[in-house]
């Protein structure tokens, strides 16, 4: 039973990605990489827009505060050093200022884009 309900909130968060990819490149967001995995950590999607390189982290849950409040200071730690070993192995990025993004996504509601949802010095 429990492989059941994890393949289902897996499938959730798959779509959740395949929204918010979809909603950041029709505001301009070129898409760098998705599901960036790395020892330390994982990035959902990496995106570009401009001299802008956002690190963007998807939350779907079965409401926007609650996808908010899902992101913690484990998760941004993890974030942030995959983020780290992202720009070591693309150095050509490390000139663009870097930013950590979130998109939440809730059914039946357009994704919601924070930006800027925490910084952090890289």
């Amino acid at each position: 039973m429990a492989t059941r309900k994890k393949k289902k909130a897996e499938k959730f968060g798959a779509g959740a990605e395949t929204l918010a990819v979809w909603g950041l490149r029709l505001k301009g967001y070129r898409i760098i990489a998705r599901r960036f995995r790395v020892k330390v950590g994982e990035i959902d999607i990496i995106a570009r827009r401009g001299n802008v390189l956002a690190f963007i982290e998807v939350k779907a849950r079965q409401d926007i505060d609650a996808a908010a409040a899902s992101i913690g200071p484990r998760q941004i730690t993890r974030i942030t050093r995959a983020a780290g070993a992202f720009l070591q192995a693309r150095p050509d990025l490390g000139g663009l200022d870097q930013r950590f993004d979130a998109v939440l996504v809730a059914p039946w509601r357009w994704p919601v884009h924070v930006i800027d949802t925490w910084r952090l010095e890289l």
